[in-house]
């Protein structure tokens, strides 16, 4: 069992390798959102009106530094599917103008993509990245590829979701940049998983979660805008801030700071869960996070041994997830939700009590176990998964 499993309050009983999905919160911090709580529920117009904007402001400095950006350019959003969604509708397209996406593109980003580009008659390319990969240019070159004169923008995932690996976004993001092609980075894995640094990393737009890899509460999510671009962005939401008079902060802050009557106590944890688990683990987030690239990596090997499949990707495209193919059901059953094989993944559950999900990528037919590694999980886990994965895996070839 891993020594830091008690400082979060999961089900013993189940076998939890799916942090990629939600994340999972230390009770450390449920307990200081619930002070959070109880003090705004005291007197919520002396916490939303008069309190708000100094604690906002400070959680966004630290995640700032966190991530490695200006404080200018960082504002909060509910989650990264908001993010994205608040840069799309913020742009200016014209009818002709191209999108560049992949295959792996998370499936909300796509659905917002499409709806923009639907109602500004904009072409949507998609390009196509194999997966398993062995080679950065197996991702870099095809995007590159597809880049024409009227390109004018291009999305990324930074971690793939349903096939977990890290894209290497740097060289298309300064290529794109040389080009004068905007870059927005879907990051909803990057805080905590992944060393940021924003800044340097040069994209136009980047937006991640919170809540997932630093284990902030649900509801937590940054997006970061190049200075340069901030002047024309919107929150997916307008509200007051809209025609704003004000002139001690930027219209940019004034937007994304109120879109509305909301609970920000998850905002507000960022700083506790940055300073609890910097001080929780010997080393720090350098340490968390070589924690988790390294469990994730035993993981992978126990589950391509026990399945008798080759490792998918090599060690630096993989973070602390992991997407292995497993055996297509020989019963042919059709999905019950997009991209998700529900049957097996229920069983899984029911039977065994682990929670891990089983994708259909890139097909209807090629299935995928996505396995994820944070602090609370230790070797053990790995192993409940790969004894259930053959015995269900069995039992559908006796079915």
């Amino acid at each position: 069992m891993s020594p830091y499993k008690k400082f979060w309050g999961l089900d013993p009983e189940i076998t939890f390798l799916n942090h990629g999905s939600f994340g999972a919160c230390p009770t450390a911090i449920l307990e200081r959102q619930n002070e959070l709580r109880r003090e705004l529920e005291r007197n919520p117009m002396n916490f939303l009106h008069r309190t708000l904007e100094p604690r906002y402001d400070y959680a966004r400095q630290r995640l700032a530094d966190f991530v490695g950006c200006k404080f200018e350019s960082l504002t909060f959003v509910p989650n990264a599917t908001t993010g994205v969604n608040s840069v799309l509708q913020s742009l200016s397209f014209k009818e002709g103008d191209e999108i560049i996406v992949t295959n792996h593109e998370y499936n909300a980003s796509r659905n917002a993509l499409n709806y923009v580009a639907f109602l500004n008659r904009v072409r949507v390319r998609q390009v196509d990245i194999p997966y398993p990969i062995q080679k950065r240019e197996e991702v870099v070159l095809p995007v590159l590829k597809a880049i024409t004169p009227r390109t004018r923008l291009v999305l990324l995932d930074h971690i793939t979701s349903a096939t977990g690996f890290i894209m290497p976004i740097e060289e298309i993001i300064q290529e794109c940049n040389r080009r004068n092609i905007e870059t927005l980075i879907d990051g909803a894995h990057g805080p905590g998983m992944v060393p940021l640094n924003l800044d340097q990393l040069g994209a136009t737009y980047y937006t991640g979660n919170c809540h997932k890899w630093m284990c902030t509460p649900k509801g937590s999510a940054l997006l970061y805008v190049r200075p340069d671009r901030i002047s024309i962005m919107h929150p997916s939401v307008i509200s007051h801030g809209f025609n704003t008079i004000r002139t001690d902060r930027s219209k940019y802050s004034i937007q994304f700071g109120w879109t509305g009557t909301i609970c920000p106590t998850p905002y507000l944890c960022v700083p506790d869960t940055i300073d609890f688990l910097e001080k929780t683990v010997p080393g720090g987030w350098p340490a968390i996070r070589e924690y988790n690239h390294q469990l994730v990596l035993q993981g992978r090997d126990l589950l391509c041994k026990a399945l008798n499949v080759p490792v998918p990707c090599p060690d630096e495209f993989q973070g602390s997830m992991v997407t292995i193919p497993i055996p297509a059901d020989p019963r042919k059953r059709p999905p019950t939700l997009p991209r998700f094989e529900a049957i097996l993944q229920n069983d899984l559950w029911e039977r065994h009590k682990i929670e891990v999900p089983i994708f259909f990528w890139p097909d209807l037919v090629t299935r995928h176990v996505r396995i994820s590694a944070q602090l609370y999980n230790s070797i053990e886990d790995y192993q409940t998964l790969a004894d259930a994965l053959l015995e269900e895996l069995d039992r559908e070839k006796k079915n």
